[in-house]
């Protein structure tokens, strides 16, 4: 992908490039998240999803952590004009909610790990810093707020791209357009 400036009404290349990768990153990791959990007992599958679904986690905190500080220097371009207000105010919500949930929710997968007892060892070869130790009270509190995000993160998902179907499809006003990947 190469990059191009962005034009008053696009999004810059970075965030474009940033947006697909997490996206993309986040659909890998629900799906690993929900195959894994139905895998009975202990096998050696099972674990090589837990491994790759922790890794996809937390390369998405580190690239949202870097999204966040390049939209923290570039803004968002305007919504249209005649965007009603409670649209304009429900798509500031959402998104901030999905950067939120960007962060929290490998944050909460990691803290769950370290109350398990479990060290998150990023691509097999980084082991990363244990926070918290073993804590089986707090191990369960942490699954369940981590799965409960997901699921509230799913919710989002489907309101932002239904959203994006509609102003496209409906409104045709070309909001799609400033997000995609590819020049129009």
């Amino acid at each position: 992908m190469t990059y191009r400036p962005a034009a008053p009404d696009s999004y810059s290349g970075p965030a474009i490039a940033l947006h697909w990768l997490i996206a993309v990153l986040i659909v890998c990791g629900f799906y690993i998240g929900w195959i894994m959990t139905d895998i009975p007992g202990f096998t050696p599958t099972k674990l090589k999803y837990f491994s790759w679904h922790k890794w996809i986690g937390v390369t998405v905190f580190a690239l949202a952590v870097l999204r966040v500080l390049w939209r923290a220097g570039h803004r968002a371009p305007p919504l249209a004009n005649g965007t009603p207000l409670w649209q304009k105010g429900a798509a500031h919500a959402v998104h901030g909610l999905l950067y939120l949930l960007m962060l929290a929710i490998p944050v909460t997968g990691y803290l769950y790990s370290s109350a398990a007892g479990i060290q998150v060892v990023y691509l097999g070869i980084v082991p990363l810093p244990t926070l918290i130790g073993p804590d089986d009270a707090l191990k369960v509190v942490l699954r369940s707020v981590h799965i409960w995000l997901n699921y509230t993160l799913l919710v989002l998902v489907i309101l932002h791209v239904l959203a994006a179907l509609k102003h496209q499809f409906i409104d045709r006003d070309g909001l799609l357009g400033r997000m995609l990947p590819f020049p129009k």
